[in-house]
């Protein structure tokens, strides 16, 4: 199931490409191989926080043998002084402007502690080592912007990438996916479509081009309810491949959207949003709606109340996350102060902060609440009469079996992701599904 459900590490094929050609490269990869020890000069570690532990596990067995070890990535930028205490360097922000540095200061033995780097325009750098990367991987992955004016509450890609929507150059964009090794692709970018004009006929044209050069290849990215704005950027981004979005609705209720300063969202209502899908959908575009449990205006109805919304409105796949405060946002800093974080003992409980367990105190419920009803709530949100009901829907809306098909195996996906440890374990009440949909495999088969 991991092959269908993860994207592969484009940081570290971009960090390969910005190599200088005299180093010989290697990508080890967790999400499909055993890390073993393999004798190195310098090994480089990169980790979202839910992964900090394990990499700083990994960087110690390296370090016992005097091999020199730097770390980047979102954790270790938010958190330097942390991964200090496990790694010899931490590279803070975007690496572009740095890493040449890195290399010739290892060469000459002046390696530092610390390099910060600068956010800097995103055109004629070198291309990924997409050749490096696992052939397990089912979906290439490509960025084509960076930053976010947004500053949500709960995210820190503003802090990592800036607030300044910046944009590579389009033909480098499609040089790069005339080279990607398959022809399903995911879109890097937080927001694919931008925000204002610009960024709209900027995302046309970059659809455009990909109709232009014959590339073929089918995609999903990510985007705010503004992807619906604009029929033209809907017409060239379905004829260009795209066949699912993933949008950050987090909430149907103003109250949270507040809370998490999700601005674009307000005031959009049950019916707007229901407006908004239905425009996406006259394109046949899939819609995989991202949603937040367990904000501060939460009660245990109001998740339920979430729920039912999911299921009633017309989006194809729903990702549901518990809300997780991460370094580096408001949410962090604010909670952190109000002393509402519950797991601290770093760097062994950030493998908690992976979005399916809560650790915090919620304001109207207890931290035993919020787990009890959530996992009740994805229990109904992922069975396999809500999923296969939710594709015939999805069948109707779209008009398309290949395109409804996006919407059911990213619900499958998410309910092997979700109860993971169930369903290796044999537990029946979680394994029936998996099994059932063997059965119907090898029945069509």
């Amino acid at each position: 199931m991991r092959n269908l459900s993860t994207y592969p590490p484009l940081n570290l094929a971009l960090i390969a490409g910005l190599t200088p050609d005299t180093w010989d490269v290697k990508i080890l990869d967790e999400n499909f191989d055993t890390i073993v020890f393999e004798n190195a000069d310098l090994v480089g570690f990169t980790s979202f926080t839910s992964t900090a532990s394990r990499a700083y596990e990994l960087a110690g067995i390296y370090r016992q043998r005097n091999i020199k070890t730097v770390m980047g990535g979102i954790h270790a930028s938010m958190l330097p002084d942390e991964a200090l205490q496990y790694v010899d360097t931490v590279v803070i922000g975007e690496a572009e402007s740095v890493w040449g540095k890195v290399i010739s200061d290892f060469e000459n033995n002046t390696l530092q502690k610390k390099y910060c780097g600068e956010l800097l325009e995103l055109g004629g750098k070198p291309m990924p080592r997409h050749d490096l990367l696992s052939k397990e991987y089912l979906f290439s992955a490509i960025q084509t912007t960076r930053g976010c004016p947004m500053k949500c509450d709960f995210c820190s890609v503003s802090t990592f990438n800036g607030s300044q929507y910046r944009l590579r150059p389009i033909p480098e964009v499609l040089d790069e996916l005339e080279k990607l090794p398959t022809n399903l692709v995911f879109f890097f970018d937080d927001n694919i479509i931008g925000y204002g004009k610009k960024s709209q006929e900027r995302a046309i044209a970059l659809f455009k081009g990909i109709v232009q050069r014959g590339i073929k290849i089918d995609w999903i990215g990510q985007a705010s309810l503004n992807f619906a704005d604009n029929e033209e950027v809907l017409k060239w981004a379905a004829r260009s491949g795209c066949k699912m979005v993933l949008i950050g609705i987090e909430s149907e209720k103003d109250e949270q959207l507040k809370e998490a300063g999700k601005k674009m969202n307000l005031h959009i209502g049950v019916d707007g949003y229901a407006k908004v899908f239905r425009k996406i959908h006259r394109h046949g575009i899939s819609i995989l709606g991202a949603f937040i449990f367990g904000m501060d205006s939460d009660s245990k109805q109001s998740l339920y109340d979430r729920a039912q919304f999911i299921l009633k409105s017309s989006v194809d796949a729903w990702q549901t996350t518990i809300l997780t405060p991460l370094p580096g946002t408001g949410l962090y800093n604010r909670l952190k102060a109000e002393n509402r974080i519950i797991y601290t003992d770093y760097p062994a409980d950030w493998s908690l902060y992976d979005f399916s367990e809560p650790v915090i105190v919620p304001k109207n419920m207890s931290t035993q609440e919020l787990g009890s009803v959530i996992k009740d709530i994805w229990l109904k949100l992922y069975n396999r009469k809500t999923v296969r009901s939710q594709f015939r829907r999805s069948l109707w809306n779209l008009k398309s079996l290949k395109k409804a098909m996006w919407g059911y195996i990213s619900n499958y996906n998410y309910y092997c992701l979700t109860f993971e440890d169930e369903i290796l374990s044999g537990d029946p009440r979680y394994s029936h599904w998996i099994v059932s949909e063997k059965a119907a495999r090898k029945k069509d088969s």
